[in-house]
Parts: C-alpha cells; structure tokens; sequence
C-alpha cells in the first residue's frame, strides 16, 4: 500500500474518538496542573471543544442532526461562560495584582 492510498483512505469514529479524548486528555491536564486563571479557563474550552468533536462526529455518522444542534448550545453556553469568567478574572486582577489561583487565599469575604 502506497502513502497515496493511506492518506485517501476513509476517516472513521475511532480517529474521532481519539482526537476528542487527547485534547480531553489535555484540558484536563491543564486543569489539574496550572493554577493561572487564564490557562484553566483555556483548558476547559479544550475540553468542551473535545466533547463538541465528539457530539458532531457522532452524529454525522448516524445521519442525525440532533448532536449537531447540541453542539451549537454548548458552543453558545461556553461564550457566555467566557464572558463571565473574564469579567471575574478583571475584577480578582484589579484587587490582588496577580490571575494567580493561590492568592485567592488572601481574599476575605
């Protein structure tokens, strides 16, 4: 088998799969392991993306548009996710100088 034909040959769910569970994989990494503001909440876009390949290659391959349509609301929750989570990201920077997770100790309520 020549590198030609390897390279036409038909994408199936289990590449989806693997994708989706690397970049899960990742995200929670980053989660587990960082402790900056700005990398957590890029780890878990990574790993809502993750899901979002997996919804979509679900459904392309049962010809159902539902895991589509699922994919556009978590798509729209995640923006609005982000939205809020940076304006408490600019509030926590402007008090303690520092998107540091473990300076979040200082805070009194």
């Amino acid at each position: 088998m020549d590198l030609l034909s390897q390279l036409s040959a038909p994408v199936g769910i289990q590449h989806y799969l693997f994708l989706s569970a690397i970049l899960f994989a990742i995200g929670v990494m980053g989660v587990l392991l960082r402790r900056n503001f700005i990398i957590i909440f890029m780890s878990i876009e990574l790993m809502l993306n993750a899901v979002n390949i997996l919804l979509a290659a679900f459904a392309h391959f049962n010809n159902n548009l539902n895991g589509q349509v699922f994919v556009f609301f978590i798509m729209v929750v995640a923006a609005a996710e982000v939205a809020v989570g940076l304006g408490i990201l600019v509030m926590i920077y402007r008090n303690i100088r520092s998107v540091d997770i473990n300076a979040l100790k200082n805070l009194k309520w």
